[in-house]
């Protein structure tokens, strides 16, 4: 997800015709600026690639034989191109924290869910909202966060191997995925299909299976407890009012915080 880093910056490079002085001075170090852009295009329009060897995996007081309950933080540091993918009852708090993440709010965070009985995943991505940097950029992030997807999901089933050997038919559960924007057009919620699939990224860069019109198809808990529904609230503090088939809007990182979920 270090491609949204570039997303920031891309905007003002592929405008160098408003500023003729800036115009002058490329043409003298244009392989300077050769070697320094091209890679941040190639990262944004490139072929989304997952690499095992890049991905670190903590448990954090989760028993990797039981399904439930369980979410993902997955985070990507610019500095050493490696994900951080922590698997745990709720959300990393302790990844998410600090100016940078603030700034870039690259995150994706997810949980599983069992609802009349049927498993599902559920993935949350933040688009807009926070700041004025991420609103500008709206569209090219919700391209990124689609192209990127399939590589996030591979991470989740690389990294949390043994549930998936213990679980196989886990590949054939839906991907839920919720893009949060101040944006109505980028605030929604998408069916990628099951898992398998929705992990392999399609020829169209993104593979998405919308299913934004149909939002009432969206799998919703028994009105009343039962033990068909787990967890019985959602291990996402902000997805709470998402649990109805629709995102909240500008999320806030400061309320990741719940006790006890370093």
């Amino acid at each position: 997800m270090g491609s949204l880093s570039g997303a920031l910056l891309l905007p003002s490079k592929l405008k160098p015709e408003e500023n003729p002085s800036f115009c002058l001075r490329r043409r003298r170090i244009s392989r300077k600026n050769q070697t320094t852009t091209l890679p941040v295009v190639a990262r944004l329009f490139g072929p989304a690639i997952f690499e095992a060897s890049k991905l670190k995996v903590l448990f954090l007081g989760v028993d990797e034989k039981k399904q439930l309950p369980r979410a993902y933080t997955l985070t990507h540091s610019d500095i050493t191109s490696k994900l951080t993918l922590a698997i745990s009852q709720t959300i990393n708090n302790s990844q998410l924290q600090g100016w940078y993440n603030r700034l870039q709010r690259d995150e994706v965070v997810a949980e599983w869910k069992k609802i009349k009985g049927k498993m599902s995943l559920h993935v949350h991505c933040h688009i807009s909202g926070g700041h004025f940097l991420l609103d500008l950029c709206a569209k090219l992030r919700y391209y990124i966060f689609c192209k990127e997807l399939p590589v996030v999901l591979k991470a989740f089933v690389y990294g949390d191997e043994n549930l998936f050997n213990n679980h196989p038919e886990l590949q054939d559960a839906l991907v839920w995925v919720y893009f949060h924007s101040n944006i109505p057009e980028f605030n929604k919620v998408e069916c990628w299909g099951p898992l398998k699939e929705a992990s392999s990224p399609s020829d169209g860069g993104g593979g998405t299976q919308q299913n934004n019109e149909k939002r009432l198809d969206t799998p919703q808990r028994c009105p009343e407890e039962c033990s068909c529904c787990f967890p019985p609230i959602s291990l996402i503090p902000w997805a709470t009012e998402a649990d109805g088939g629709s995102p909240t809007e500008g999320l806030d990182p400061q309320s990741f915080v719940s006790d006890g979920s370093s």
